[in-house]
């Protein structure tokens, strides 16, 4: 980060503080709650034209019910490829497939299992904040360093620290919801 003044390491800030709030919102989705959804399979890699491939890059993936995922595959050929590629990701799934597509029931998440979940959800929120907090600190030193060479005065400083503040505080919020979001999801039973 190169900072020159206090509005532009507001935007900074903002902008990177906005791409570690998507990062977790993307670790989040790949947390499994029992019901089904597309994102639990982000992490699935299939092997398919000699490199490993993003399971959505080689078929198309449903939801018909709230407890099973269809996997079309676009080449039937690789529909155990599919399937070796779900196992390997240890998701503790499933799949099987009747030679057109493969179906991967979502079992019923025990309450053991949901309480772990939910620590991992809040571990992942809990490296979010912290890294939230490390580029406030970045930027606040680098509005430190401009004060020190006189590159911007202790109003402005002041002023880029509080805005800096701000969106430090408006980003955690954003955290703490889908932390939030998150758990009522793994611990809602229905």
């Amino acid at each position: 980060m190169s900072i020159t003044d206090g509005p532009s390491a507001a935007a900074e800030a903002r902008a990177t503080m906005a791409t570690q709030v998507e990062h977790v919102r993307h670790e989040l989705a790949g947390v499994r709650t029992g019901r089904a959804t597309v994102g639990i399979l982000d992490s699935v890699r299939v092997d398919a034209y000699g490199t490993q491939l993003p399971l959505n890059q080689v078929a198309s993936l449903s939801v018909p019910e709230s407890t099973l995922l269809i996997a079309n595959p676009f080449d039937p050929s690789h529909i155990g490829a599919i399937e070796r590629g779900i196992q390997a990701a240890n998701l503790g799934l499933n799949p099987t497939n009747d030679g057109k597509v493969v179906r991967i029931p979502i079992p019923t998440l025990t309450d053991d299992r949901r309480k772990e979940l939910s620590r991992i959800v809040h571990q992942l929120t809990e490296d979010g904040r912290n890294a939230i907090r490390g580029t406030r600190r970045h930027v606040n030193d680098a509005l430190k360093k401009l004060l020190k060479s006189r590159e911007i005065s202790e109003d402005d400083e002041r002023r880029a620290l509080d805005d800096v503040q701000k969106i430090t505080d408006a980003h955690i919020r954003q955290l703490d919801d889908l932390q939030k979001a998150k758990d009522a999801e793994l611990l809602d039973h229905s």
